[in-house]
């Protein structure tokens, strides 16, 4: 069962590797506007701030965790998959595409 579940892993892993590789190049055509409103729409901030405090902007650049547009747009996607949002993969570009510009600027 181990072995089944690190194939399965690796497989998807090697799957998005190219979207890790490509930089902020990710982030070209993502609409930003709509992302902004699926942040407030989605409560993010308050989210992030139930599970950081303060003003929530501490959960960003957790330290060696997020160092790349596309662990970044990874992290997004995984509070899409957990919080069960049901968002489109454009609208999870532009939501990350969103924190790109106004945290993590990744060029």
């Amino acid at each position: 069962m181990r072995r089944v579940w690190l194939v399965l892993l690796l497989g998807g892993l090697a799957s998005v590797a190219p979207a890790f590789a490509q930089g902020a190049k990710i982030f070209d055509g993502a609409d930003v506007s709509l992302g902004r409103e699926l942040i407030a729409a989605n409560r993010c901030v308050a989210c992030h701030q139930q599970k950081v405090g303060g003003d929530g902007s501490a959960i960003y650049r957790p330290a060696g965790r997020i160092n790349t547009a596309g662990l970044l747009r990874g992290m997004v996607e995984q509070c899409n998959t957990e919080l069960n949002l049901s968002l489109f993969p454009d609208e999870v570009t532009a939501i990350a595409a969103v924190l790109n510009q106004s945290y993590y600027r990744f060029r």
